[in-house]
């Protein structure tokens, strides 16, 4: 894993661009190639990463239902 996912906290990413880093996350976990160790660390980014889209996605879907209430 690079060091710059590491730079930015989980609440300085938009939905994009943890979407674009799960991404890549996810295509180096599929392409192998990776030690346990380093396939651990991916899977755990792509869990925060996932989690990131996902609150996002439930905010986005908040203030949908709170604008036509």
């Amino acid at each position: 894993m690079t060091d710059e996912g590491n730079l930015m906290t989980k609440d300085d990413l938009s939905y994009e661009q943890a979407r674009a880093e799960l991404a890549t996350v996810v295509e180096k976990l599929e392409s192998g190639g990776t030690t346990l160790e380093e396939s651990l660390a991916l899977w755990e980014r792509g869990e925060q990463l996932a989690a990131i889209c996902q609150r996002w996605l439930d905010n986005a879907r908040a203030r949908l239902t709170a604008d036509r209430g």
